[in-house]
């Protein structure tokens, strides 16, 4: 489990991995996420602004939406940039990988990470309200960020680009 404390104090956000300590769900909730590399082989992350945590840039899919048209509206809010969808990166929906959000509610992930390619050369900025940064960060970086588990298994299967991956 990877407890996260938001400035108040308070606890922001529960992540489990196959945790037996994890609470129940309540509710599946669709999730997509963008994985984007420069040629150079750094990948987009964005550090949460609840927690405190980097991912990939991405977040619920909304009624009458696509997951395509989320994860373009989602890199553009989080790490302002545009992007096009040109794959898939995996598929993931262990029953275990478990999120209390801040607003309580636990949730199993259903997510659907996707490969996206930039358009234009826009530098990655946070927006402030969900993020406060945003960076392209090289993979021998990555051991050291603070990053919840399950994400970490999509982050590392977004950068050897192989796949698509069924977790």
């Amino acid at each position: 489990m990877l407890t996260t404390i938001n400035m108040s104090g308070n606890v922001a956000r529960q992540a489990y991995l196959d945790d037996p300590r994890a609470p129940t769900p309540t509710v599946v909730a669709p999730f997509v996420f963008v994985a984007v590399r420069r040629p150079a082989g750094q990948l987009l992350l964005v550090r949460r602004r609840d927690s405190g945590v980097w991912e990939l840039p991405g977040g619920r899919v909304d009624l009458g939406e696509s997951a395509l048209a989320a994860a373009v509206r989602e890199t553009a809010e989080e790490a302002g940039l545009v992007v096009r969808i040109i794959g898939v990166v995996g598929l993931y929906t262990r029953p275990g990988q478990i999120v209390r959000g801040a607003d309580g509610v636990v949730r199993q992930q259903f997510a659907v990470v996707l490969r996206g390619e930039q358009v234009g050369q826009a530098d990655p900025r946070a927006d402030g309200i969900e993020t406060d940064a945003a960076a392209w960060v090289a993979p021998e970086e990555l051991a050291d960020l603070a990053i919840e588990p399950a994400t970490r298994v999509r982050i590392t299967d977004a950068v050897h680009e192989d796949g698509p991956h069924l977790f």
